[in-house]
């Protein structure tokens, strides 16, 4: 070794000290800037935190799914099972692929089920069925569906666990969507579910008033998902814009708009507005919180709560299985919650616990909690 080389180490090593220092320095700056920001933007919560209600909570909006093991008749796109969001929600779940592979899709509400036994708080979960895109002969049609969950998987869940609710989804498109709605509410349906982005259903569309009238005598809501969807690997957002519900709405339908139209756009207007606008016409709108503490909607719920035009209106739901990801943390609320409240409610192994606890924390109150249960009484069969 000639003696330049260790001269050159040892001033290699010189300058990475340096860079070290530099990188512990800027470090720390950031964290003494965070924590000045955080004295001097701390708001806390929306609303101050009330107890939770003394009555079971029920989760209005929980996902389930299915790959087509076990003869569940569920179906996913090529393009989503193999997108990088399709086993993070596996996980989310609580499996991986072979588990389903090995065991069948019958696993996943199995685990959901579980995990709502575990709660604290909430002791019922709607889980969602998902229709398919229908084609011209109002057929299911899997060249335009990206995710297909039947109502008969759904319902058989529901009967194996009494702390699952079935929440049915019918395109109104299919030739005999009437038929199915019937089979639905026969089999225990305590709503029906649309995403119309993905089913590409015009719920303004003159040719649904039967399927309307259908829904209104058999008392069943309508969830529906409404602002922009970024779940899928492609959407029709037009199909998510608040004003196309209001020909349900002046039939009568009992309506609930999914996550409060929440990041979408019409005509130049926030989607959440154009929601807001509605509330004030017709008492027969409602709409969930689910997905509202997620680090892409921050400053929603702060909004809903605040906001007139939905008070009194607002109903819990979860958006399961995203509240089990990264995508929600109580350490995305600096500015609402003090560090120990973050810390404990980020330790809570429950990921409805969590959401529960998380949302109380944030000043949502317990009328909204509760809200959801009574709106499902006169479908939910421990109920009856």
């Amino acid at each position: 070794m000639s003696q330049s080389e260790p001269a050159s180490a040892s001033a290699f090593f010189a300058r990475l000290r340096r860079w070290a220092r530099r990188l512990i320095l800027a470090g720390a700056g950031l964290v003494a800037a965070g924590l000045l920001a955080r004295l001097a933007f701390f708001t806390g919560p929306h609303l101050p935190p009330e107890l939770l209600p003394d009555t079971p909570i029920v989760d209005l909006h929980c996902h389930v799914a299915g790959l087509g093991f076990g003869g569940s008749g569920c179906f996913v796109s090529p393009a989503l099972r193999d997108n990088w969001r399709f086993d993070f929600y596996l996980r989310a779940f609580g499996v991986t692929r072979a588990e389903v592979e090995r065991e069948g899709d019958a696993l996943l509400p199995v685990r959901v089920a579980a995990a709502v036994g575990q709660s604290r708080y909430v002791k019922q979960a709607v889980i969602l069925a998902l229709d398919g895109a229908v084609d011209a002969a109002g057929q299911l049609d899997t060249n335009r569906t990206e995710f297909y969950v039947p109502n008969e998987f759904v319902a058989a869940a529901c009967r194996q666990h009494m702390n699952l609710l079935f929440g049915a989804s019918v395109n109104p498109y299919r030739a005999d969507a009437l038929a199915r709605l019937e089979w639905a509410a026969a089999h225990g349906a305590v709503l029906v579910k649309w995403l119309p982005s993905i089913q590409l259903i015009d719920p303004a569309d003159p040719k649904l008033e039967p399927f309307y009238r259908r829904l209104i005598e058999l008392r069943l809501p309508l969830l529906t998902h409404t602002g922009a969807e970024k779940s899928f690997t492609h959407s029709a957002d037009e199909f998510a814009d608040p004003e196309r519900l209001e020909l349900p709405l002046k039939l009568g339908v009992t309506v609930i708009a999914a996550h409060v139209a929440t990041t979408g756009e019409h005509a130049g207007e926030r989607d959440i507005d154009r929601l807001a606008r509605l509330m004030s016409a017709y008492t027969n709108l409602l709409a969930d919180i689910s997905s509202l503490t997620q680090l892409n909607k921050l400053g929603y719920l702060g909004e809903v709560l605040g906001r007139p035009e939905f008070r009194g209106r607002l109903l819990y739901g979860s958006d399961f299985p995203l509240i089990n990801l990264p995508l929600v943390s109580p350490w995305y609320f600096p500015l609402n919650l003090r560090l120990g409240e973050m810390r404990r409610l980020a330790d809570l192994p429950n990921p409805w616990d969590r959401d529960v606890e998380l949302k109380r924390a944030l000043g949502v109150p317990a009328e909204i909690f509760a809200r959801s249960a009574v709106l499902l009484s006169a479908r939910r069969p421990d109920a009856r």
